[in-house]
């Protein structure tokens, strides 16, 4: 005599397969064919339902994992390499769409649930409240209304109106973009340091204005440091930077 075993309800192929998946902790994007297959199998053997139509779907899926298990174990036509297409991903996409919906289910349960734990009560406002409305003594509201206070009502918010005008900004034209070509600002800047030998950075910035020949110059001075043409010295912290024209032997020749 056998020993009687109870199986687990399944709703479908797809629910053993993603049950059979989370069972074995496997990645659901890199499926172990072989494993999962032999052990759908083994459900399906002891599966006892007279229901021909839910035996026939988890025939058909045994089938299908069949068929994917014997494609993976055969080598790859040499035709197919190149466009080699993985046979579980249609599988994959199944069980992905199959798992979204079965959650969605469970959310969509619990929320059933939540609302069956709500009460409402009916409105109990007599009809005789409930469609009451006051009347408005139009004619007393406006009884002391002259042409005057009308007046001062409409200066009132045409003057809101102006005070929400920036009186800073709403004076400002157009703003012109300042553009600084670095490469002709270090030709400006080694003609400047080689004429005037050393300088001070302060003192080279008071020939521009704006943020963008700041940093311009800045970058420029950098570019001339890293090509030897410049030194530069700062005795302490926060004094003026000195900046030192270094000249190239064909200079120091001619000089």
């Amino acid at each position: 005599m056998g020993i009687p075993v109870k199986l687990e309800v399944f709703e479908g192929p797809l629910d053993l397969l993603l049950h059979l998946i989370e069972k074995n902790k496997v990645d659901i994007y890199d499926i172990p064919i072989v494993l999962i297959t032999e052990q759908y199998l083994d459900y399906v053997r002891q599966l006892d339902t007279k229901d021909m139509d839910v035996m026939s779907e988890f025939l058909v899926m045994a089938a299908t994992l069949v068929r994917i298990k014997s494609k993976m174990l055969l080598p790859p036509e040499e035709e197919e390499e190149e466009e080699y297409e993985d046979p579980r991903q249609e599988l994959v996409e199944r069980i992905l769409e199959y798992k979204m919906y079965k959650y969605a289910s469970f959310e969509l349960k619990d929320r059933q649930l939540d609302a069956g734990r709500m009460i409402f009560k009916e409105p109990s406002i007599p009809e005789e409240i409930r469609d009451f409305k006051e009347e408005v003594p139009i004619e007393e509201l406006l009884s002391d209304v002259t042409l005057a206070k009308l007046q001062g009502i409409f200066n009132s918010v045409m003057k809101k109106q102006v005070d929400k005008i920036d009186p800073i900004r709403s004076k400002f034209g157009e703003i012109e973009k300042e553009e600084i070509s670095l490469e002709d600002h270090i030709v400006f800047l080694e003609n400047y340091a080689r004429e005037n030998g050393t300088f001070s950075f302060r003192k080279i910035l008071e020939n521009g204005k704006g943020k963008t020949y700041v940093i311009v110059t800045f970058l420029g001075i950098l570019e001339m440091m890293k090509m030897g043409k410049l030194s530069i010295v700062q005795e302490k912290i926060f004094d003026d930077i000195l900046i030192t024209y270094n000249p190239t032997e064909k200079e120091r020749t001619q000089a």
